[in-house]
């Protein structure tokens, strides 16, 4: 199996489209099945050229065909035309205009697989697994790549309406979404929270850019005195490989740890990806946090950590996509996206969540059981798991996606909760309320330790609701108090000082999940000094 290193090649090999076109004739000519098929499809293509009731487009014909067989193979294996390849390509390198989520088309459906943090999708509390069925008043059933772009790209401070339905939820939801400029830097925010020893570093997706920020979010935390890490993978849907390796290679201290390796069918699917150990000047604890839309690259980072006890996973529940997609550009500048690889965490774990069950099954999975773990700490569902073992001889289970060490049930907020953050009630409630007191504005951390939404404030929120027609279900609403506070005084902050680093801060102050991993740091360092990573 071939290794590579940091300094060598690249991560994701392009083939050659003369190669590819050569290799496809040669295998078909010695498999009759194949050879009928083809015939079927190039006489389906004439008899509709001839005779259908209005002149068909036969390319627009050829393309379905293509995404018909590819949809046979795994939901991951895509055909991209020419116009969604340059706005995917834009997306890592480029910058852009609009909602801010990543998403798939399953069964004809749009689906979010991941909101990205921070954007306006994110602040709204549109999350994993919802299916956006209307855009603008008209059905999205059916919709296309480009038509998303199209729909839901536009100028910042444009507006589009969206109905989504959601898992659990009867009603479908109606959001109305600003459009705002996506961030395409991976560093979502970087701070040390108030004890100024703990460091916290949230990526939001894996770019070209990656490795780089973090290196440098990294070494500004260290010399401002951090002395332990939450890295925060939450909702991150992945990304490029070779940045995912890079991203862990910074926190193993040796050389020749193993990070991730793949397998194929074919001898140069097949790879290898070690440390290099120039994670050696970062000693210090490390908490990882995800949840189900970690995927992919998010995946391969905490399953290295994990596998060699180098911190402490907590959270949900991985998304679990643990196959490795090789691009081939197409002469018309499209691209064939086929899966040509698995890849392995290092104790030899496939996270890979099952798909025999149909796309539906695949895309939402476990959602419903998230929070939930067996004595024994295995996932509560009944998805069978193998077990393997780490560095220091614990127990991780491979299939399903990453298992946390601890795992912490997400706050999620009632069906009210939905309806207010689908009409933008907590930010513009928040926007009235800094408007009229810019006086908080002028000292952060003086508002971080003091201010609290008061029961004032609550009735005033629940009286601008009501006036907006928006139900309210009171036994909900009572419950949602916590929740309810907790986002107004992060978009109060949000808007008076203008900084996604302060935002956040504000925001997991009170995030459950967090206050419970700040705990852990502990078990954490016992984990890691037991595995010889930590003095």
């Amino acid at each position: 199996m071939k290794k590579t290193r940091m300094i060598g090649g690249i991560v994701l090999a392009v083939a050659v489209v003369g190669a590819f076109l050569l290799w496809g004739p040669k295998l078909w000519a010695e498999n009759e099945p194949v050879n009928m098929q083809l015939a079927k499809l190039n006489f389906i293509l004439r008899a509709a050229r001839d005779n259908y009731v209005e002149e068909p487009d036969p390319s627009k014909m050829l393309e379905g065909a293509i995404r018909g067989m590819l949809s046979e193979l795994d939901p991951h294996s895509v055909y991209i035309p020419r116009e969604d390849q340059e706005k995917i390509s834009e997306q890592f390198r480029g910058k852009f205009e609009g909602i801010g989520i990543s998403f798939s088309i399953q069964n004809k459906w749009l689906t979010v697989v991941s909101p990205i943090p921070g954007t306006p999708a994110d602040r709204l509390g549109i999350r994993a697994g919802d299916r956006i069925i209307k855009i603008d008043g008209v059905s999205a059933y059916g919709i296309s790549n480009e038509e998303v772009f199209e729909k839901l790209r536009g100028p910042k401070g444009t507006t589009v309406d969206v109905t989504i339905s959601r898992p659990g939820v009867d009603d479908p939801l109606d959001f109305t979404i600003v459009r705002d400029a996506i961030p395409i830097f991976s560093v979502g925010a970087s701070f040390l929270m108030p004890d100024k020893e703990t460091g916290y570093v949230r990526i939001n997706q894996f770019t070209q850019t990656t490795d780089g920020e973090v290196e440098h979010a990294l070494d500004s935390l260290a010399a401002a005195g951090m002395k332990r890490l939450v890295l925060d993978l939450r909702s991150n849907p992945g990304g490029y490989l070779d940045q995912a390796w890079k991203v862990a290679d910074l926190f193993l201290p040796k050389s020749d740890m193993m990070i991730v390796y793949t397998k194929g069918r074919v001898a140069r699917s097949n790879q290898e990806f070690a440390s290099t150990g120039r994670g050696a000047k970062y000693k210090f604890p490390i908490i990882v946090m995800i949840n189900h839309g970690s995927a992919s690259a998010s995946e391969i980072v905490s399953g290295a950590i994990q596998d060699h006890d180098r911190g402490l996973v907590v959270g949900e529940v991985s998304f679990g996509k643990g196959l490795v997609q090789t691009p081939y550009p197409m002469p018309d500048g499209s691209v064939v996206r086929l899966t040509t690889a698995r890849y392995y965490t290092p104790s030899g774990r496939l996270i890979q969540r099952p798909y025999d069950k149909g796309i539906g099954e695949y895309l939402l999975g476990d959602m419903a059981d998230e929070g939930e773990e067996a004595e024994d700490g295995a996932p509560a569902d009944t998805t069978p798991r193998e077990i393997f073992h780490t560095d220091g001889g614990r127990m991780v289970y491979g299939g399903g996606g990453i298992t946390p060490d601890s795992t912490l049930a997400a706050q999620r907020g009632t069906a009210t909760t939905a309806r207010l953050l689908s009409q933008r009630m907590y930010f513009d409630f928040a926007n009235e309320y800094a408007a009229k007191h810019p006086e908080l504005g002028r000292d952060f951390e003086r508002f971080f330790s003091e201010f609290t939404a008061t029961d004032a404030m609550l009735a005033e929120l629940k009286a601008m609701a009501a006036e907006r027609k928006i139900e309210i279900n009171d036994e909900e609403w009572g419950k949602d108090l916590d929740f309810a506070k907790a986002n107004i005084k992060a978009e109060i902050a949000g808007i008076l000082f203008n900084d996604r680093n302060l935002y956040y801060l504000v925001r997991i102050a009170t995030d459950p999940q967090m206050t419970t991993a700040l705990t852990l740091f502990d078990q954490a360092r016992q984990l890691a000094q037991a595995a010889g990573e930590l003095d």
